[in-house]
């Protein structure tokens, strides 16, 4: 529990203005440690703000616990949840509470790609209406390339702005004798994820954002024409013998945190390494960003009318049990104030166009967060979004088949095969 008593008095004049009301919020997710830090020092920063007290509880489990506290009525006032898809869940239960009116309208004007926010945080209540019930607030960017500044300033070559000039350097880059790209997709028991990502991106760079939205869904079937060819959009990358270091073979048999060494080995095993902000926790000790290593956007078409998009992930507040502070409590998150507070600190991306950049303690980030401010199209993770026997199951097996030499189309019917049996 916190309070803050050093606004005491001014705090104490506005009630009695009736300007602010005093009183508590809970909160429940799954931030520990640093990051349970930094979203108190937010915390903080709304309790100095309204005079309000708060609680925080986070936890590994958060994923059972919330659906226990929700069942037995007991739930916080906020709860945070890093996939949609559970928050989608809960909503049709009867779980969550829609948010204030107009809220929505002020996603749509204060957030970079404004309605694939408000799309995101809709989902349909107990009696199939939909609503918006919730508010994203940290976002992660996983249309990044990872490259060797210095390797490329040696050899010549230039940033890709289009995905037609990223094809353009794959094939310069083989003709000078050397790889492109380095992949892996082990991981484990998790094993394949990682180019589910590729398919992701690939398909918001050939298809509408409502095609994805329909395909994530299973209103479109994965074994659909439009699928299959950004799949083989990635086979186009993957199972080319020339492009990936060790050839496409070692694709499906590479650890994923190992696969970005080839940026930084002596002659370069590959220039480039597509994968989300988090890839170098697993670079050489010492690399630094932004010196030893960059990245760019993972670009577009430029021959497709499809802006800009972003694929990534993130966490939405919803409200879990209702209250006035539980609203006043995301009406704070829409605040400037609320974003730069954790931007100041590390591990934070938004999309709210209004905060100053320049708060950024990491140059890496705040590049991070012009591509995301730079998007047209933001959408989640659709693996996530996926029922988990597809999204964590066999969507990550198809794609290590597709990757050892599985037809597309014989890959998506086995995962449309699967989705259909969960049904």
């Amino acid at each position: 529990m916190k309070k803050i008593n050093s606004l005491a008095c001014m705090v104490a004049a506005l009630l009695t203005a009736g300007t602010v009301q005093a009183g508590n919020v809970s909160l429940f997710g799954p931030w520990l440690g640093p990051d349970q830090e930094n979203v108190e020092a937010v915390l903080d920063g709304y309790a100095k703000s309204t005079g309000n007290t708060y609680s925080y509880v986070g936890s590994d489990s958060f994923e059972q616990q919330v659906r226990i506290d929700s069942e037995a009525g007991s739930a916080a006032n906020v709860s945070i949840f890093p996939q949609p898809g559970l928050a989608a869940d809960f909503a049709k239960l009867g779980f969550l509470t829609p948010l204030a009116s107009g809220t929505g309208d002020w996603i749509r004007d204060n957030y970079a790609a404004g309605q694939s926010w408000v799309d995101l945080g809709t989902y349909a209540g107990p009696g199939g209406q939909d609503n918006l019930y919730g508010f994203f607030y940290k976002v992660d960017v996983k249309s990044l390339v990872w490259y060797n500044p210095e390797n490329f300033e040696d050899a010549g070559y230039s940033v890709p702005g289009t995905m037609e000039e990223l094809k353009a350097l794959n094939d310069k880059i083989v003709a000078d004798g050397s790889t492109p790209w380095c992949i892996g997709l082990g991981s484990g028991g998790a094993t394949g994820w990682p180019a589910t990502d590729w398919v992701e991106d690939l398909m918001l760079r050939t298809q509408p954002p409502a095609v994805y939205d329909h395909w994530v869904s299973n209103e479109m079937k994965f074994n659909d024409p439009r699928v299959v060819a950004a799949i083989e959009e990635f086979g186009a990358f993957a199972r080319n013998e020339a492009y990936v270091a060790g050839g496409s073979g070692a694709v499906s048999t590479t650890d994923f945190r190992d696969s970005p060494k080839g940026l930084f080995s002596s002659p370069a095993q590959c220039y480039m390494h597509r994968q989300a902000s988090f890839i170098p926790a697993f670079f050489p000790e010492g690399t630094v960003v932004g010196e030893d290593a960059d990245f760019f956007y993972f670009p577009a078409y430029a021959n497709k009318d499809l802006g800009s998009p972003v694929l990534g992930a993130g966490t939405v507040f919803v409200i879990t049990n209702d209250s006035p502070d539980a609203h006043g409590l995301i009406e704070y998150l829409q605040s400037t104030e609320a974003h730069e507070i954790w931007m100041a600190r590390k591990g934070f991306l938004t999309p709210h166009k209004g905060v100053d950049t320049s708060v950024f303690s990491d140059p890496t980030l705040k590049k991070m967060n012009d591509i995301l401010l730079g998007a047209t199209t933001f959408r989640f993770d659709g693996s996530d979004l996926m029922p988990g026997g597809v999204g964590a199951g066999s969507f990550w097996t198809g794609m290590v088949d597709y990757a050892d030499g599985k037809s597309a189309q014989s890959v998506a019917d086995a995962i449309q095969a699967s989705w259909d049996a969960l049904k």
